[in-house]
């Protein structure tokens, strides 16, 4: 038997049924991963004193490095809610070959857009953002008082004035932004609706934004790579004036530069680091960005070891015992899931589950921690002792196979009742791979 977690009767029970609902889908809750987090307490003060740093006009930067299924995917959306609980945007971009390449910072720049979200605004938050941005500045103006509410020529004026103004260091390297804000403005003010959407997706990076609303707006042609920073200056500018105080981006999956043509890699390579130089140089205030990769792409030669510059501004030490890791380091390693671990997961969701049940004694009883590590046994051994690949299976199996029949029927026993089966069909393709048997049924035999 097991005591419930701390807290686990604090948490909401529409937040509750989230996070149950999707692991039943075998889906990554969209919300609610501190529920679910295991190991990571390590780093999380240190985290949120960087986060708080940001907000006040810091910046910060970290690798996250893991081998597949060390959780580094969920590790950035984890820290995703910890940044939106403090009050930044959030923007999630895994990096492609060829629908993201980092080489390419305008279109690393556009699924930025695509992908901000916020604690009120789901993706694509850029037009909610920016509309609160004029809001604010409107509010501002009214409350100097030196403009009637209803004078909407003296208005408009006055907020386009404070516009410039906050957006004087932008303006100088990247006129284009502060134009199509200035754009966006007016014709929302004059009701030219075609015109500001479509003033919003130029802003956003979009292409082949429609050419009557470029002149509209002063502006031409398409986003490119230089002036991508500055867009991204200028929206960490309007972020920090609608109430975010900054933006936490995630560049997932940046191995996949491993795997691009020698001439791509090194602008890949070098689109990174340049970033990184700007980060430092102190050009984006507010901003947190993350990085994630395997250990192959920062110690190999296809990776960041190609080049020097870029491999001396990650080089972090690991030849310790991972548990004397720094928080602090610039490479934040992750060891990854191990089965006490995964039976760790199991006695969270299990609490999370038994919370709100009918009958929470009957689910800890037959539910044990001693039949939550039998069946993290027997479920990596279906994927090929693979720990990594197998918290989906997993918790998925523990919830809708289990936990809802324990619930349901008082009478069932999974440890008499219940014979673990993982068809091929419910399996993605890595835990196919995985997997040892294939799509064979496997008995589970629990004492």
């Amino acid at each position: 038997m097991s005591s419930a977690s701390p807290g686990t009767a604090l948490v909401s029970a529409s937040r509750r049924r989230e996070v149950i609902d999707a692991l039943r889908r075998g889906t990554v809750p969209q919300a609610g991963l501190d529920l679910l987090a295991v190991g990571l307490d390590r780093f999380a003060g240190t985290l949120d004193e960087e986060l708080a740093t940001v907000g006040r006009g810091g910046a910060a930067f970290h690798a996250v490095r893991g081998e597949y299924g060390s959780g580094k995917t969920f590790f950035a959306r984890w820290l995703g809610e910890r940044a939106k609980r403090a009050g930044l945007a959030v923007s999630e971009i895994q990096i492609s070959e060829t629908e993201t390449p980092l080489h390419r910072l305008e279109t690393v720049y556009r699924r930025l857009t695509e992908r901000l979200t916020t604690a009120t605004h789901p993706a694509s938050a850029l037009r909610p953002v920016i509309d609160l941005w004029f809001y604010t500045l409107e509010e501002e103006v009214l409350d100097a008082g030196e403009v009637a509410e209803d004078d909407a020529e003296a208005l408009a004026g006055a907020v386009e004035e404070l516009m410039e103004l906050r957006l004087a260091d932008v303006a100088r390297t990247t006129p284009a932004f502060a134009a199509a804000l200035r754009g966006y403005h007016k014709a929302r003010s004059e009701g030219d609706a075609a015109t500001a959407e479509a003033l919003i997706a130029w802003l956003g990076g979009q292409r082949s934004v429609a050419a009557s609303a470029r002149r509209a707006a002063g502006v031409r042609g398409d986003l490119d790579h230089f002036g991508a920073l500055g867009f991204l200056q200028g929206l960490l500018t309007v972020l920090r004036d609608c109430g975010h105080p900054g933006m936490l981006v995630v560049l997932d999956e940046i191995e996949t530069l491993q795997r691009v043509r020698g001439d791509v890699r090194e602008k890949g390579l070098n689109a990174l680091r340049q970033l990184l130089d700007e980060i430092d140089g102190g050009r984006f205030p507010g901003l947190f960005l993350v990085i994630t990769g395997t250990p192959a792409f920062f110690d190999g030669q296809q990776g960041a070891q190609r080049l020097p510059p870029l491999a001396q501004r990650l080089a972090t030490d690991f030849t310790t015992d991972p548990r004397f890791d720094s928080p602090r380091a610039v490479q934040l390693r992750l060891t990854g899931f191990d089965l006490p671990r995964l039976g760790e997961l199991g006695s969270k969701v299990r609490d999370l589950y038994a919370a709100a049940a009918s009958n929470p004694g009957r689910i800890a009883t037959r539910v044990d921690d001693a039949y939550l590590a039998e069946l993290a046994t027997a479920v990596t051994g279906e994927l090929g002792g693979k720990v990594g690949v197998a918290p989906r299976v997993y918790l998925r199996k523990l919830v809708a196979d289990i936990l809802d029949r324990v619930e349901e029927f008082p009478d069932f026993d999974p440890r008499r009742d219940y014979a673990l089966t993982i068809g091929s069909g419910e399996l993605n393709e890595t835990e196919r791979n995985a997997s040892a048997t294939g799509a064979g049924d496997v008995e589970l035999d629990l004492p």
